[in-house]
């Protein structure tokens, strides 16, 4: 195993009614900004209990934060946060929500030209604004970790930033908000924390069992409860296993100790960046191809998560990595997720030129857990998935 340091300072509230809890941990004397989505929050209650809770509290409202929060929607957020001399963020909603109030946080205290350095030029943000959440999508492991990721519309940009002074205060995950969410987003949030976890286990062996350990009770977790998760009737006990899941799956522990991958999350954000498609489906549409393209380097451990996963026992090596590949796209299909970019779009020709081209012109000389992945191996890989 790897040296490592690890500290996560997020406090999580978990369980029924635990929205209420909000009134004891934002501070007093703070002016809250109440950050939230498209607006489902005023749909399914969970608006209401959250402006219960601020009874007594100083807040103001900042709606329309969309999936992929978007730049320029952050920055009217921002001019609310310096007129009204806020002082504390509150995010409810999915990682969207949540990423995009973590750009806020950031922005809020820099002191630069532009807030859009903080991406271009990965400025860590060692001191934010202080902020907490209430998860009403899980997914992205926001709720627990320091990482965003924003777009930028107008130049199709979305990139990745961070920090230790972005880890929120709090997070409420009170599994009964799963109870509104469409089955689609249910899909995509089961393949999002399936990806997360990949992205941390499927590279190459340092002896770190317990770390594999952890990872692969994640994806049987996820392979579990997909089916009652996808069903229509609401089940609590597979929404609770499923809210952790996705929040365990990226809060910084199972990556602590071992090589990381996340070419596929690179990747996917230009797909996203590109074309619109969901982030859990941009992963889905390459996991596949990378895994095919790097067989080699990964089959040792792709062969271990075949077995301990997949239940595959028979064949060589290179027999329970293949197989376990196929396992992975099958579980996704099930999902009723597409694993192809030309299921998405007819217009993929040039696609994986122009990915490989953004790569260059930021410097990106090498992706994965090698930083062996060239732009031409990513032009490569990015074909495969057409």
């Amino acid at each position: 195993m790897n040296n490592f340091e690890f500290k996560n300072p997020t406090k999580i509230i978990f369980g029924k009614d635990t929205i209420e809890k909000l009134k004891d941990e934002i501070p007093a004397n703070a002016n809250v900004l109440f950050l939230y989505g498209g607006g489902s929050i005023k749909e399914n209650g969970i608006y209401d209990q959250v402006k219960a809770a601020l009874a007594n509290v100083d807040f103001t409202e900042f709606g329309g934060i969309p999936a992929n929060p978007e730049y320029e929607i952050l920055m009217d957020a921002l001019k609310v946060i310096e007129a009204k001399n806020i002082t504390y963020l509150l995010a409810v909603g999915g990682g969207s929500v949540i990423d995009g109030t973590k750009f806020l946080s950031a922005a809020a205290v820099y002191e630069g030209d532009t807030p859009w350095d903080i991406l271009t030029k990965n400025i860590r943000t060692e001191n934010g604004m202080p902020f907490g959440t209430v998860l009403t999508l899980p997914a992205t492991g926001s709720e627990m970790n320091s990482g965003a990721v924003i777009t930028r519309k107008e130049t199709r940009e979305k990139l990745a930033m961070g920090g230790p002074g972005l880890f929120p205060k709090f997070s409420i995950l009170d599994p009964e908000v799963i109870k509104s969410i469409p089955k689609r987003q249910i899909a995509n949030g089961l393949a999002d924390a399936f990806t997360h976890v990949l992205e941390q286990y499927m590279t190459y062996s340092v002896d770190a069992k317990l770390q594999d350990r952890f990872a692969e009770s994640i994806l049987l977790t996820l392979v579990e409860i997909a089916p009652p998760m996808l069903k229509e009737e609401f089940d609590y006990k597979a929404a609770s296993s499923f809210m952790w899941s996705c929040t365990m799956a990226l809060n910084g522990l199972i990556q602590k100790g071992v090589p990381t991958d996340w070419a596929i999350h690179a990747m996917g954000h230009e797909l996203t960046a590109l074309y619109g498609i969901d982030h859990a489906r941009t992963l889905a549409i390459i996991t596949e191809s990378h895994y095919k393209y790097n067989f080699e380097a990964k089959k040792e451990k792709l062969a271990q998560y075949g077995e301990r996963v997949w239940n595959i026992n028979e064949g060589s090596i290179d027999d329970k990595a293949y197989a376990a590949i196929e396992k992975t796209t099958a579980f996704f299909k099930s999902l009723g997720i597409d694993t192809k970019l030309s299921d998405y779009t007819n217009e993929y020709d040039g696609t994986a030129e122009e990915i490989a081209k953004r790569f260059t012109d930021r410097g990106w000389l090498g992706l994965g857990e090698h930083q062996s992945l060239s732009p031409k191996k990513v032009e490569k890989i990015v074909k495969m998935a057409y």
